[in-house]
């Protein structure tokens, strides 16, 4: 019985040593955890005339998680969409679980002449599901070409500034800022961006999707 008192005692003994040796690792919290980004667009998300890991969505995640910032940005572009094509498969684009939407529609129907109108009824429509949704949401604006007539430019240029105005969400104003106009960014078709044009684009919106995350974690804490 000696014996075995003294075997029980030595080996409570080495689990306790053990324990005071081994590190205690604490929870991941639910702050830490990934964010979850769907970019919701059109060929600009797509990454039309670019390998898939050069296109927005990509190199979004890349630079992100070069700053040390844990997202997954998933690509849901489909080249040609306009705002209601957008929001016709909304629900099935942005699945259960995400948690900040990129909002990239509005170029296609700015080169279509689509009725500005029309596109900001789709946009905010878009938006008030999104909320409803608990889905935080970045909205990347559009500028209507220059070879559409003035007053139709007029109205839907104001149709980003006018939600941005509306709703309380993170905005970027122009999609293309410094890429649009210069060679350097620009495809041979004189429309999408390059590679390079993508990295312009990542590099200057960078702020905004940080801020984008930022309210998704602040959201999380109970």
């Amino acid at each position: 019985m000696a014996v075995r008192v003294q075997y029980w005692a030595a080996l409570a003994l080495t689990a306790a040593n053990l324990g005071c040796c081994t590190p205690i690792r604490e929870p991941t919290t639910t702050t830490d955890r990934p964010v979850k980004i769907v970019i919701l667009g059109d060929s600009l998300t797509a990454g039309f005339g670019v390998p898939w890991d050069a296109a927005f969505p990509a190199r979004l995640q890349r630079a992100l998680q070069d700053k040390g910032i844990a997202a997954t940005v998933e690509n849901a572009g489909i080249s040609g969409d306009t705002a209601s094509d957008g929001l016709r498969r909304l629900d099935r684009s942005v699945p259960e679980g995400t948690e900040a939407v990129i909002l990239e529609l509005g170029a296609n129907d700015a080169e279509r002449g689509v009725d500005p109108n029309v596109t900001k009824m789709a946009l905010e429509s878009m938006l008030r599901r999104l909320k409803n949704r608990h889905i935080e949401v970045l909205l990347t604006g559009f500028k209507a070409p220059a070879d559409k007539p003035s007053d139709y430019a007029r109205a839907f240029d104001a149709i980003y500034p006018a939600l941005a105005a509306n709703y309380s969400f993170v905005w970027y104003p122009f999609i293309l800022d410094g890429v649009a106009g210069d060679p350097r960014y620009i495809q041979f078709d004189g429309e999408h961006p390059n590679a390079d044009g993508v990295n312009v684009i990542v590099e200057r919106i960078l702020p905004q999707a940080e801020e984008l995350i930022a309210r998704v974690r602040a959201a999380r804490r109970p």
